[in-house]
């Protein structure tokens, strides 16, 4: 004879739970970027000169007077006929 075994209800016992961490790196670039501008300055110095000379003019006149008869004294003519 063969006996059949009584199979009751199953008894479900709560979950054990197990937490597994995956990480992932992920690069994320900043850039800070920098900028040195040079300024060359030219500076232009308008320099004026104004050169001055000077000169002196001397005129001379002469005059040729030629007045015949007695030379100058009592009875003639000055030496300038103009009355000096």
């Amino acid at each position: 004879m063969h006996c059949v075994p009584h199979v009751v209800a199953p008894i479900v016992h709560p979950p054990r739970c197990c937490v597994q961490h995956h990480f992932q790196a992920t690069v994320v670039p900043h850039i800070h970027p920098s900028h040195t501008t040079h300024v060359n300055h030219h500076f232009f110095q308008h320099q004026h000169y104004f050169p001055h000379t000077e000169s002196v003019v001397n005129q001379v006149a002469n005059q040729q007077l030629f007045c015949g008869g007695p030379g100058p004294g009592p009875g003639g003519p000055g030496p300038f006929p103009w009355g000096y």
